[in-house]
């Protein structure tokens, strides 16, 4: 029976995690919001609808959300001529895929977002299949889109690993029913990880790679 290997892709992948905080943080300054840059780390991860309602609330103007999502994206956009891969990231996709993986990516990115990524990583003849949060009705930490990404390459939650460096990770992965391994690549402390539901953490994808034989991937 075939086994996958679910990857989330900023902060887990590609380095982008504090590209992310400051395009945000810049966003909402222009907007007028003074939001420190360790609350939208925090949030880091979720949908930009979700993350937009969870750092300004329910009683928040949401006619301006869109205008907050849309500066996001243009201000991120301004690096995808240069995202960092992290160290070993396409080394890890391929050696799964030699060991028998089906390897899927599940973001939020799309479009050329999603192909700076792909570009960045440089293991496309790894990546079996891509799951976006705009398939789903509910993005991460909601277990759809870890769902939707078996789906796509036909292997049941019991026969997968998710990797995230998020807790919005963990928490989507537990609830889809699939063993969860974190990183720490992302920012997010080791026993937050944990405690969302991670059953083994490493420092990033080349510690990852280099543990593999003892790792849930194994």
């Amino acid at each position: 029976m075939e086994r996958a290997a679910v990857f989330d892709v900023d902060g887990t992948l590609v380095d982008t995690n504090h590209l992310h905080v400051t395009s945000w943080w810049e966003a909402f300054r222009q907007a007028g919001h003074r939001m420190p840059m360790h609350a939208i780390h925090r949030a880091v991860g979720l949908p930009s609808s979700d993350l937009v309602a969870h750092l300004l609330g329910d009683d928040r103007d949401t006619d301006l959300d869109e205008e907050l999502s849309s500066a996001h994206k243009a201000l991120y956009g301004q690096y995808f001529d240069r995202l960092p891969a992290l160290s070993e990231a396409g080394s890890l996709l391929r050696r799964l895929h030699r060991d028998g993986r089906q390897v899927v990516l599940v973001t939020s990115a799309g479009g050329a977002e999603l192909s700076a990524l792909r570009r960045a990583i440089d293991a496309d003849d790894a990546i079996t299949a891509t799951a976006s949060a705009d398939d789903v009705a509910e993005g991460k930490p909601a277990p759809e889109p870890i769902e939707h990404a078996l789906e796509l390459v036909g292997v049941p939650a019991e026969r997968a690993v998710l990797v995230g460096d998020s807790v919005w990770d963990m928490r989507a992965g537990s609830r889809a029913g699939v063993r969860c391994v974190g990183v720490l690549c992302g920012g997010i402390p080791r026993t937050d990880l944990l405690e969302a539901g991670a059953e083994a953490v490493y420092d990033d994808p080349a510690h990852l790679l280099a543990s593999l034989p003892d790792s849930p991937l194994a």
